[in-house]
Order: C-alpha cells, then structure tokens, then sequence
C-alpha cells in the first residue's frame, strides 16, 4: 500500500505553488516566531533553523488563507464546501500497519520531555508555550467510538500538559471515565496533511470517527499504528505522537490563550491536566505550529468543516432549500449563507436553521442571493446596504446559548465545572436577499449592473 499523503506532501504542493517562504535564519519560538507567523496571512512558513531547539523544523500559515486551503482540496475556493461535503459521504475505516515513520524514535516514562517540542509563544499575553496542532484521539468508554479533535495544551513541564475542553465530544468521553475516578487515555498527532485538521474541526454525530472522515477527505484509508500504552491508533506518517492521560479530578490554572477570535477572554481558570507517558516522532521532525487569532490558520481549519455541516444541513430546511454555498465570516462567530429564494420567507427560514446548527459558534447569519460574492466581504456588506430594510429583514433572539468563547455573553458557567462552560448571549439573522424568484417583477428590480461584452479583456487593447 503506498503512503498517505503527509506533512511533507503538502510542503511540497505549496512550494511548487509558490506559495511557501522558507526561512533559514534562527527564529526563537518565544519571542519571534509567533509576529512572524501571525503576519503571515499571504504564504506559509516553513523554518529551517528554530532557536533553541536543535534538529528541529517547523511549518506554519499552512494554510493560512481559504487560497491555500481550496490546494490542498484540488478545487478552486468557491467549490470547497461542496468538494468537501462530497467527499465526506464515503467515509474510509483506516487500516493498522505495523510499523510508519512516526514510530523511528521513541522516548518513555520519565526520559519523556515535552518541553523539548518547539512550541511557540502565540501572543504577549499568553500563560507559557502552547501545543497548538495536536489532534487528540479518545475513544468512548461505553460505546467503543473513536473521537479526534482539536485542543490548546499548555506545556507545563516535561510530562505536564494543561487542557481546556469546550463542552463537546471529548468532554463527554472524560466526563464518563471521571465518573468512575478513571483517567481517560488519548493519543496526540502533531504535523501531517491538512485532511486531518480539517476533519477534526468537523462537528457531526457522536458516533463520527474522524480518522475515517479523514480518510474520505484523502480518498484512502488512513494508515494507523498500534500505541503502546492504550488501545488507541494513531496515523502512521504524522510527524510526532504521544501518549497520554487525562487525570481524573485534578484541576490547575491554565491559560490565559491567544485565542480565534483575536482575544485572550476565553477558557483561563481551572481546567484538567493531561500526563504524557510516552512519545513517538521521526528522526527528522518538523514540528506543526498553528497561530490563533481571527483569520490565520487556526481559524482556516475550523472555517471550511464549519462552512460544510452547516451547508449539510441547511439544503434540508423546509423539506429543500435551493443552497448555492456557505462560508463562516471572520471572528466564527458568523456566517453568510447563499441561496436562490423560490418564495417569500425561504431566507428566514434557512437562517434560523443556520443560528441553530450543530455548532454554538454562528450568532449573526446573513442570507444573500447568487449574485453576490460571498468570498468578498465588501459584497456581503453591499448587500446589506442595499436589499436590507432593517424593521422587516432583521431579527433578534435573545436569551440564547452561544460559544462559551464568544467574549461579548455573560458567563453563566466557568471553565472546569463539571456541567460544563456556558455564556449567554443573542443571535440575529439579517435577510440580504432580493425578492424571491416567485414573485419576479419586484427582483427585477434589484437586477445589478451589468456593462455591455462583460467579458471584455483589457490586455487586448494595450
């Protein structure tokens, strides 16, 4: 069987497409790396030489843009959801190899030293150096179900890791075993092809595995190798994994973050901790750093799979709705739908179902017809300008649960309670869209300007 693309793959992909700057002068991750990456929303960064930490590479900003996330997918940015969406129907088991890459160096025990991963320092306020891009697998005490997902560990020794968990899949599983005064064990990836990432930011069903939905995004089965230490499986080519525990009734502060939605507000307080027990990596690392804050990689990743369950589910409102696409809006916190409106009403519809989707994230959903760019934010905000009369097409819903992250709801329950994290807020949808198709002499009206032979090309007067 040949291997998976991996870490490396993509490395390549982008520098053939022009869209890698590599970096050969010492760049310390404490101080350094964190300006440069968060700066770097054109190209990704790949450094050769990280300060500090000997034998070590690093990659970052990749993706950084909805450009270099569309190659990764092969597909041009408009059709990325739905390239997405199709892909994520044929789900893949992965298959268990025995021996990959990731397993050429081992450490165990006490020889075990996280500190040693080169993990940068995000932003001026943050608690220490975060592992950013690892991926933690846990699987389901009762029903046996994997779960892979994205989490922010505070390094805060050579075996010590702080954890926050948003009340999801994951919370969940530790919950279950915390009930009994059980640890819940996890796998950690740490670098490989973007499909993992993107997978892992999905949210469907508890009974997803997201290893199989990455292996539908690949188009073949992800290649896992046995840990050691639990009964979990972890990819075979990822750069780095470790093995691990959540602690059962153990709470310590953690935080604060550089967060996505470019604040530090989210998460500080008592959350779980997490002891490494054993660590796997190649001889030749490159080690994964993914920058937070609104609009760079971390957000990139959550964008698209936010962008694809909601544009899954929004094509069954009211029985069928006609969906052109969806993308989630700088912050996450919102989120522009595209759909062609047969009757009076249809728009409304689609965006409550998009305020109560599976995700907690979208509070404002904007809804506008084919022809506008939802890819160009000044389009969006043109067509609230001009189809929006506020006293009929906007609305409010208050007294809502929103994402415990989002910074302008009140904090009802703090981090670490064993209920969970909660903020209260308020949702708005704001309908952009023109009069339906049922009733076309009125959206004749709000027909665009169009110049005459609007495919005219100015190179071919010069």
């Amino acid at each position: 069987m040949k291997k998976n693309p991996d870490q490396r793959d993509w490395i390549e992909t982008l520098e053939k497409a022009g869209e890698l700057v590599t970096l050969t002068k010492p760049v310390d991750p404490s101080t350094e790396m964190g300006a440069l990456l968060y700066k770097a929303r054109d190209k990704a960064l790949f450094f050769k030489n990280v300060k500090g930490f000997p034998g070590w590479k690093a990659l970052g900003m990749a993706p950084g843009n909805l450009r270099q996330a569309a190659l990764a997918f092969g597909v041009p940015i408009e059709d990325v959801i739905r390239e997405f969406s199709k892909r994520g129907k044929n789900l893949i088991k992965p298959v268990v190899v025995d021996d990959g890459p990731v397993c050429e160096v081992v450490t165990e025990g006490d020889q075990v030293d996280v500190t040693k991963f080169p993990a940068h320092i995000a932003g001026v306020r943050d608690g220490g150096r975060y592992i950013t891009s690892g991926l933690i697998i846990a699987r389901d005490p009762d029903t046996g179900i994997l779960n892979m997902s994205f989490h922010r560990m505070m390094i805060k020794g050579p075996r010590r890791l702080g954890l926050l968990l948003v009340p999801r899949h994951l919370y969940q599983i530790f919950r279950k075993n915390e009930a009994n005064n059980k640890p819940t064990p996890i796998s950690v990836m740490i670098g490989n092809h973007p499909m993992f990432y993107f997978a892992a930011a999905y949210t469907g069903a508890a009974d997803l595995d997201e290893l199989d939905l990455a292996g539908a995004l690949l188009g073949e089965p992800v290649q896992v190798v046995k840990c050691a230490t639990n009964d979990l499986h972890v990819p075979a080519f990822a750069e780095v994994c470790f093995e691990g525990q959540i602690l059962p009734g153990v709470r310590e502060e953690e935080g604060p973050f550089s967060e996505f939605q470019d604040y530090y507000i989210s998460g500080t307080g008592m959350n779980p901790v997490i002891q490494v027990d054993r660590v796997m990596m190649r001889k030749d690392p490159i080690y994964k750093e993914i920058q937070n804050g609104s609009e760079v990689e971390g957000c990139i990743y959550h964008k698209i799979p936010m962008s694809t369950a909601m544009y899954e589910r929004l094509q069954t409102v009211g029985g069928f709705t006609d969906l052109v696409n969806v993308m989630i809006l700088p912050g996450i916190f919102a989120a522009v739908v595209q759909l062609k409106q047969r009757f009076k009403g249809e728009a409304k519809n689609v965006l409550m179902g998009a305020l109560s989707s599976q995700y907690l994230h979208p509070k404002v959903v904007i809804a506008v017809d084919e022809d506008v760019d939802i890819f160009n934010p000044a389009d969006v905000l043109w067509a609230i300008n001009t189809r929006v009369n506020p006293a009929s097409d906007v609305f409010i819903v208050d007294n809502t649960r929103i994402h415990p992250m989002d910074p302008t709801g009140v904090e009802v329950v703090k981090p670490g309670n064993p209920l969970g994290w909660s903020r209260m807020g308020s949702k708005m949808g704001i309908d952009a869209t023109k009069p339906p198709i049922s009733e076309p002499e009125a959206r004749a009206e709000f027909e665009r300007i169009r110049p005459i032979n609007p495919d005219i090309r100015r190179e071919d007067y010069l």
